[in-house]
């Protein structure tokens, strides 16, 4: 299997490479290597734990973006059975950057909703590289209410650089999209858990972010501002974009502490791109556990909670 690493990677790289070489003259010379074989699985297994135990915020960045992490319809194909995907906002048009409908999770029938980035090249460009337009959010908020009037608890996954910021989506309403729904989800009179599985920036995320939990996968980011855009801003050039995720304290471990999402789900060694079937079943036993917590709480008590909840967020000082 064909697997691409970042630059701080290097090391298991290397060590991935030796191994696939000491495999091959194993088969062409008859000689048991499977010893060896163990020995170099331990080194990269050491190594990915020494490397992904100390990283930087910048690297969770580039970790949340890496080209092997899973997406949304990924995460849906695995952790469910008989998925059946609604389309259209009914007014405009059907953004596939955003994508939703019913799922069988273990016998509970659930509304899953999420951004959908590209597989490939071509499939970025179709699915816009998860920033979707006011229709995706509109169409979103359309899903949401058919779960409410059937009763079904909403699950959203969060994975976006933005909402689409193009003259032709502001146009239609870009702002206006997002603030609607962060109007009606505060209302919704379902359970509703949000994850962020990969990106989470600024409106766009907060846009099918309002639930009556939060998580974050342990090498996602939640912010207002790339740090790339944030170091443009502040410094005039991209060169900084390393301090700028600093400073944003953006990961997963500061948005615990800050009280702003309410809990992290570790990834399995290596990041959730290393193995997609371990983290589709790490995720699944989460929600499962969520939603057992919150279907015998009364729905308005919920949503009580669900306002307490986002407007006790935040902190300052007064001088």
């Amino acid at each position: 299997m064909y697997m691409q690493f970042l630059d701080f990677e290097k090391p298991i790289a290397d060590l991935y490479e030796q191994l696939e070489k000491l495999r091959e003259n194993g088969e062409k010379s008859g000689v048991d290597v499977s010893a060896t074989v163990k020995e170099y699985e331990q080194k990269i297994t050491d190594t990915q734990q020494q490397i992904y135990n100390n990283l930087t915020s910048w690297q969770k960045v580039q970790l949340s973006r890496h080209p092997d992490r899973p997406y949304t319809l990924e995460y849906i194909e695995r952790m469910t059975t008989n998925f059946v995907e609604l389309h259209g906002d009914r007014n405009v048009k059907d953004d596939k950057a955003m994508v939703g409908g019913f799922a069988d999770l273990d016998g509970e029938t659930v509304m899953f909703i999420g951004q959908q980035k590209g597989i490939n090249t071509k499939m970025r460009q179709i699915r816009n590289f998860g920033m979707a337009n006011p229709e995706g959010y509109r169409k979103a908020l359309r899903l949401m209410k058919l779960a409410e009037r059937f009763n079904k608890p909403i699950i959203t996954l969060i994975d976006t650089p933005g909402a689409y910021p193009g003259l032709e989506a502001e146009e239609r309403g870009q702002g206006e999209a997002i603030a609607r729904n962060l109007f009606e989800m505060v209302k919704l009179r379902v359970p509703v858990i949000c994850v962020i599985i990969g990106e989470g920036a600024s409106g766009g995320a907060l846009g099918i972010g309002i639930g009556d939990r939060i998580f974050m996968l342990e090498n996602s980011w939640y912010t207002v501002i790339s740090p790339e855009n944030c170091s443009t801003i502040l410094w005039r050039s991209w060169n900084f974009k390393e301090k700028a995720a600093e400073e944003l304290k953006l990961t997963s471990g500061y948005m615990s502490q800050f009280g702003l999402v309410d809990g992290v789900i570790k990834e399995p060694i290596g990041g959730a791109h290393s193995n997609h079937e371990e983290m589709a079943a790490i995720l699944k036993e989460k929600l499962k556990a969520t939603l057992a917590e919150l279907k015998p709480v009364d729905a308005d008590t919920r949503i009580e909670q669900r306002i307490e909840k986002f407007s006790n967020m935040g902190f300052f000082e007064e001088r």
